[in-house]
């Protein structure tokens, strides 16, 4: 091979590192700060649907509420509509546990008038009475619902 090709592909085989390195720290700053957003992607407002006010008996349960972990003690109402558990700051109930996902599970009111939890795609799943589940599950106030190293439990 020539000097000259030798030379042309080194600087070509630099040009591409060179490609590459900016493109990995372009996805970095967009990891880092967000990209930025035109008014016209930004998405429509969605109507919120109505919820249908549920009576309320003696044996229905009132409340979420964390039985045993670091948030032991907090509760969320039921009533309110469904009930978010996670990290996040929009949950009802946030949970400061590695093992908790952003948006973990979703405790809801089924037609039937029970309670039904859901997990939400965690990588560490959510477990009723110590299985895990992987469709939405009816609770009742003699389960418990482990999410992490907390446990739930719904209360009257």
């Amino acid at each position: 091979m020539s000097e000259l090709i030798v030379t042309l592909l080194k600087v070509l085989f630099l040009a591409l590192l060179w490609v590459f390195i900016l493109s990995a720290a372009s996805v970095i700053r967009t990891d880092l700060f967000g990209r930025t957003v035109r008014a016209g992607e930004l998405p429509q407002q969605l109507e919120q649907p109505r919820r249908r006010e549920r009576r309320r008996t003696k044996q229905a349960p009132r409340s979420v509420e964390v039985t045993n972990g670091s948030r032991e003690g907090q509760r969320a109402d039921l009533f309110s509509g469904p009930v978010l558990i996670g990290r996040s700051s929009d949950c009802a109930i946030i949970l400061d546990d590695d093992y908790v996902s952003t948006r973990h599970a979703r405790i809801e009111a089924d037609s039937s008038g029970g309670y039904y939890v859901e997990d939400l795609g965690s990588t560490n799943g959510t477990y009723v009475n110590g299985q895990r589940i992987t469709a939405p599950t009816t609770v009742t106030p003699a389960d418990s619902v482990r999410i992490g190293r907390t446990v739930l439990k719904l209360v009257s």
